[in-house]
């Protein structure tokens, strides 16, 4: 009995098959690109999840947990907050809380080099968008030190107009920095601790300093740098951000103070 042979698909007929499977399986994919669910899942897709600093903006913070956070920066910035006044450490009484969250953040990101604070803010240690919140809430609660480390006088009154002319819309007349745009208040810091910080935003070692100044500042000789950030060092905080004479930090009064 002559068995019946099966045709066997050449290879011309089997890539006709696989090119309609395609065909079809496109056609399928184009007209589900155009539906209403198709360009949620992009928009979706799309949308970034919120960085850490914007993450810890929205919170609500909690100034006593901030409080109770605060023991993690005592050892460098003092139970005053105010840092040393050879620029080892910087001021943080009385930042602005919205800078404070963004150095934080940046620190953390690895956009800002800091070994020793990386350390202390990791989330092990610090926590998360809510603890940043609440210590920067603290911190920016905190008076400051009336009794900065100064720049030399003589250079105040050729620091002045290099002050107005390049860094005052940013900074603020008073160097009160804007809370919006997360621009630093100068006043009352450190005359050393900016210098340092200038020369690493010169240098591009702060990485997460704005492409404006730092561009701007190429073009400042060391002469108008000492001139400008010794002007800046004396501009005093107004009244109600100074501490009174004498006044410690009730939150921690065992605590030795840093000497200024």
């Amino acid at each position: 009995m002559e068995q019946t042979r099966m045709p066997v698909k050449t290879p011309s007929r089997l890539s006709a098959a696989a090119g309609r499977r395609f065909a079809t399986g496109l056609l399928w994919l184009l007209l589900w690109l155009c539906t209403p669910q198709c360009h949620a899942a992009q928009q979706k897709a799309a949308d970034p999840m919120p960085s850490e600093f914007d993450q810890a903006l929205r919170k609500v913070p909690d100034v006593a947990n901030g409080r109770r956070l605060f023991s993690l920066c005592i050892a460098c910035h003092g139970p005053e907050g105010w840092g040393r006044s050879d620029g080892s450490y910087p001021q943080i009484a009385g930042q602005l809380a919205s800078v404070i969250i963004k150095q934080l953040a940046d620190i953390r990101a690895g956009n800002r080099a800091n070994p020793i604070m990386r350390a202390f803010t990791s989330r092990r240690v610090l926590g998360g968008p809510q603890e940043i919140a609440d210590l920067a809430a603290y911190i920016a609660g905190l008076p400051m030190t009336p009794h900065n480390g100064r720049g030399p006088d003589y250079l105040v009154d050729e620091g002045r107009p290099i002050y107005r002319k390049h860094c005052a819309d940013c900074h603020g007349d008073e160097a009160e920095g804007d809370a919006d745009e997360h621009i630093p208040l100068l006043q009352g810091q450190h005359y050393r601790y900016m210098k340092r910080q200038f020369d690493h935003i010169r240098t591009g070692q702060r990485r997460n300093a704005d492409p404006k100044m730092t561009k701007q500042i190429q073009s400042f000789s060391r002469h108008d740098e000492n001139a400008v950030l010794s002007y800046v060092s004396h501009i005093l905080p107004p009244a109600e951000k100074r501490a009174p004479p004498g006044w410690r930090n009730p939150d921690f009064p065992l605590i030795p103070r840093h000497p200024q």
